[in-house]
């Protein structure tokens, strides 16, 4: 039974989620029998061959041949207001020109009920499990405040618009607030308060230079490059002027390769936090809007001219963005960019950015003048993909950012949900284009649809040379599937619930002690504590892979974190559990439930936080909770107990 219903809760059933999921979620804190994952190791033989074949997510693999294509349409009219009350016959819908049936059809409204979501039973004291409480229906918004591509000066302009819009933010909206620096962080939970949304934005949006940006705090003004004064001496510095020239080439393209090297880390931060933004947000039902406030849209999908090779970076960036709109698009996540900019202006009109540069180069002017008109280009046609990819919109070149969430979450919150199943059912990687009209007195209205305008017909699991590469240019590699368990593991990310667990903190004892326990960072100093860590969670949902000579195997590896409030790793352990099951070990195993301990030593004095993982290393699937030490640090000591032995 509980393997069919961790089904229809992996693969977002349509129909029945609530229940779905309070079944899930007791079978996870009741625990009818556990085995330990240790034991499953050490009693592992090869004696016994199985027939049972498993998918990457640890269930039988149930074959079917249909494939759904989920498509939610926003419908205005010429005023801007949603328009309500259409039915499926209203709409035809065709993929790459060729009509499909709709099959599934739903209306959303702002004003819709919100169901609730199951409640969770009373746990004891210590014992926490990785699920975030929010309801199965209505829609999820996300604002996300970009500080990595964004200006200090920018940024302080956003702060004070989302004050504006705060205030009369609608109670019935559920919204949360990210951050991004060079990682992904979460400021506040999902809130319909707007007192908290307020508090948020007072006392927890400070703004930060990022020192990848050309221009960190934003005065517009620039400093003048090596190449340029080179350029501006080049007559004074010898007789050969081709000698010069060569010179002042070299340093432009050096500083043109140092710009993209840190303009390429950008992108790759910017990626890495919006891949792990739509894993996180695949695990709540229905839509969800990010919108996304920054100050640049660094993923340049155009080729640079300042390079040797200009096309590089552009089919690398391709390739990425392409795999991130994708997993946005699957995660039912739109995509609303707003430049935080507001209305621009060349900065070389700037009284600020004028003197020695170009008073001593004629040709200064002219360069930044179309440089500035291109890049405002490239960065316009980025979020208008962006939003076209993922069904959302972008709004640039005006000042009213309050108004832009407005319109965004209002857009985002009154839609229709159109579902089919194509008629071509090839996954061979092509892009299907998706076409949505509006048919009979509907269509005479001149309403204005927006929609995602088609997607690439990968594998679901399938990815990419994008997804394994880092589009970076440095030396440090980093493959999407190791940014998004290192990023999982941070402090105050979005914390992942692919495998659903339950986990039990408590002090060994009430002494403090000098004996470290786990791998301690130098940062770690001073009288600590020791805590046990006991994590439990459900066989099935962990991958066995079925070998030839009848064993089933797989890998789970176990993670306690422990952090300041900055972020800085103080201590970490991590024990990773191979298990090599032969058909009786199998069967005890998925009989049972799979608990394991750990012991780690956190600071005795001051706050820090236990972030706790639990990885199915097969299927780079990770759940996640995090927990301040203060809340743990006053309870009694665990009693310890045998471990269940398997019946």
């Amino acid at each position: 039974m509980i393997v069919h219903t961790l089904l229809k809760f992996k693969d977002r059933s349509l129909s029945g989620l609530p229940l779905v999921l309070i079944a899930v979620i007791w079978s996870v804190v009741l625990m009818p029998g556990s085995i330990s994952a240790q034991d499953a190791a050490r009693t592992a033989t090869a004696n016994d061959a199985s027939e049972e074949t498993q998918s990457p997510s640890g269930a039988t693999v149930l074959h079917t041949g249909t494939r759904l294509v989920v498509v939610d349409v926003e419908v205005e009219d010429a005023n801007g207001h949603p328009v309500h009350g259409l039915n499926a016959q209203d709409f035809h819908l065709a993929e790459n020109d060729k009509p499909q049936a709709i099959h599934n059809f739903e209306e959303h409204t702002a004003s819709s009920s919100v169901e609730r979501g199951p409640e969770l039973p009373q746990m004891p004291p210590g014992t926490f499990i990785d699920y975030n409480p929010v309801p199965p229906t209505g829609t999820l918004n996300i604002l996300l405040l970009d500080a990595l591509n964004t200006p200090t000066k920018d940024q302080g302009f956003v702060r004070e618009q989302l004050l504006e819009y705060v205030k009369h933010a609608d109670p019935r909206m559920r919204i949360a607030i990210f951050g991004l620096t060079d990682r992904l962080l979460v400021l506040q939970g999902f809130t319909s308060d707007p007192a908290i949304l307020k508090d948020v934005v007072e006392h927890k949006l400070t703004s930060r230079s990022s020192n990848l940006l050309e221009d960190p705090d934003g005065s517009g003004t620039d400093p003048v490059t090596l190449s340029e004064t080179a350029a501006t001496l080049a007559p004074q510095l010898s007789d050969s002027s081709a000698g010069a020239q060569s010179i002042v080439s070299t340093l432009q393209q050096f500083e043109a390769g140092q710009q993209a090297f840190q303009f390429q880390l950008r992108v790759q931060y910017t990626l890495d936090a919006f891949n792990e933004l739509a894993h996180y947000l695949s695990n709540f039902q229905g839509r969800k809007n990010v919108i996304w406030f920054s100050g640049s849209f660094p993923i340049n999908i155009q080729p640079d001219p300042n390079l040797d090779n200009s096309f590089a970076i552009m089919e690398t960036n391709n390739a990425a963005f392409r795999e991130m709109t994708n997993l946005l698009a699957r995660s039912q996540v739109a995509v609303y960019p707003v430049d935080a900019r507001g209305l621009m202006v060349a900065p070389t009109y700037d009284a600020a950015g004028s003197g020695h540069k170009y008073a001593s180069n004629a040709t200064a002017f002219g360069k930044d003048i179309t440089a500035f008109n291109s890049s405002q280009a490239t960065e316009h046609q980025t979020m208008d993909q962006m939003a076209e990819d993922t069904g959302g919109r972008a709004f640039y070149n005006t000042n009213g950012l309050a108004e832009a969430v407005d319109k965004a979450i209002a857009a985002g919150s009154n839609y229709y949900t159109l579902t089919y199943s194509p008629s071509d059912r090839r996954q061979d990687g092509a892009y299907r284009r998706i076409k949505i009209g509006l048919s009979g007195p509907a269509a005479t209205n001149k309403l204005q649809l927006s929609y995602r305008q088609g997607y690439y017909a990968d594998e679901p699991e399938k990815t990419s040379e994008a997804a394994t590469a880092s589009t970076a240019t440095g030396a440090e590699m980093i493959n999407s599937t190791d940014a998004y368990i290192r990023s999982a593991m941070s402090r105050g990310a979005p914390a992942p619930n692919d495998i659903l667990f339950k986990v039990s903190i408590l002090p060994t004892s009430d002494a403090i002690e000098n004996t470290i326990g786990g791998k301690a960072a130098v940062q770690l100093a001073g009288p600590i504590r020791r805590y046990k860590v006991k994590y439990v969670a459900l066989s099935r949902d962990f991958t066995l892979t079925l070998q030839s000579d009848g064993r089933h195997t797989g890998a789970i590896e176990f993670k306690t974190f422990i952090f300041a409030p900055d972020g800085t790793l103080l201590n970490a352990i991590e024990k990773t559990v191979r298990l090599e099951l032969n058909s009786e070990s199998y069967r005890r195993f998925m009989d049972n439930n799979v608990d394991f301990d750990l012991e780690v030593s956190a600071p005795a004095k001051g706050e820090s936080y236990l972030r706790i993982g639990i990885e199915d290393i097969p299927s780079n699937r990770i759940g996640v909770v995090e927990v301040p030490v203060s809340t743990v640090s006053h309870l009694a000591p665990a009693i310890e107990e045998p471990s269940l032995s398997p019946h």
